[in-house]
């Protein structure tokens, strides 16, 4: 397919979604008592993509809507910290970010708690007296971006005019000329019933082409159990790349190939790990390189963070941020 941008060059990314507050275990499992161990960090799937890509060098804007609260301009003071451009952010009056709070087992399995029902992310396309000037000054900035990153949770929070609003808004980038990516993320708790997740799941895959779905997601949602039926339902739909995710075993290539990660890990913390793919694989398609360089930068950087606490880890020197290496293209 056609790529956004040539080898080396920088591209405007808008990643959207909800970016919470986060609460996460200090210590290793069974070590300090939970309830006195947390740490208070960030976190949200498509930010941790935006963060991830910005420290591959891309240019990441994120957007979506925070409160006027001394928490919210902390979280915006991180975030231009880690490299993203902040511009696209709302502040709504009288709401505040959601909030959730990670435990993790021996194993480094997670379990979640959410406080987000009424976070300010939900009312991002509300317009109108209280946002509304800002909103069409961000979704015209957002029309002209090589590329647009959202989620099924980004769909997921929303009401179903926002979700209106956002599938124009990736027509729009695509009609421009720039390029939507699509990260299948299903989480049953934020749906009504699944009837209206698949509904809205498959409406995004039709505007996107980038798919970047994982299996036991899809499974859940629309029963297909194989990485060939996810690929076929995507590509069917419109999706013109599609890679499918499998966990600790690897992904399904565009053109059917399985890549598995170089070693297999033991887990700390495996928050994070699918966003985390995600930018490896999409800083390295958006630089030229071919989707099997691009997918193993995608695993390499999802092990680096699955052996360190949180959705997002402090960079050290371990972290493999360089660009991908070239290999023959390939899809």
């Amino acid at each position: 397919m056609e790529l956004v941008g040539g080898t080396g060059d920088v591209t405007r990314i808008v990643c959207l979604g909800e970016a919470m507050l986060e609460l996460s275990q200090m210590g290793e499992p069974g070590g300090v008592p939970a309830d006195t161990a947390w740490r208070m960090g960030y976190g949200g799937d498509t930010l941790n993509t935006a963060i991830h890509l910005a420290r591959f060098g891309h240019d990441v804007a994120y957007m979506t809507a925070l409160g006027t609260d001394g928490l919210s301009g902390d979280l915006v003071e991180k975030w231009q910290a880690q490299g993203l451009d902040c511009s696209l952010v709302l502040r709504h009056p009288t709401r505040q970010p959601g909030l959730y709070a990670i435990a993790t087992d021996d194993a480094g399995e997670r379990t979640f708690s959410y406080w987000r029902d009424t976070s300010a992310a939900r009312a991002l396309f509300e317009g109108g007296p209280v946002m509304g000037e800002a909103l069409a000054r961000a979704r015209a900035e957002v029309g002209g971006a090589d590329l647009l990153s959202f989620s099924l949770i980004s769909l997921a929070i929303l009401p179903d005019t926002g979700r209106e609003a956002l599938l124009d808004l990736a027509r729009d980038v695509r009609a421009k000329g720039g390029k939507v990516a699509l990260d299948g993320n299903y989480r049953a708790r934020l749906w009504g019933d699944v009837a209206t997740a698949r509904h809205w799941r498959d409406a995004a895959i039709a505007v996107a082409d980038f798919g970047l779905p994982t299996l036991e997601d899809e499974t859940q949602i629309s029963g297909e159990d194989t990485a060939e039926a996810v690929a076929a339902h995507w590509q069917e739909l419109g999706c013109g790349e599609t890679v499918v995710k499998l966990g600790a075993q690897g992904c399904r290539l565009p053109d059917g190939t399985l890549l598995a990660p170089p070693q297999r890990l033991d887990p700390v913390d495996t928050s994070g790990a699918g966003d985390a793919f995600n930018a490896g694989y999409l800083a390295g398609r958006l630089r030229g390189i071919g989707p099997a360089s691009s997918a193993a930068a995608g695993h390499a950087i999802a092990g680096w963070v699955i052996m360190r606490r949180g959705a997002i880890p402090d960079r050290d020197h371990g972290a493999p941020y360089g660009a991908p290496a070239a290999a023959a293209p390939s899809g």
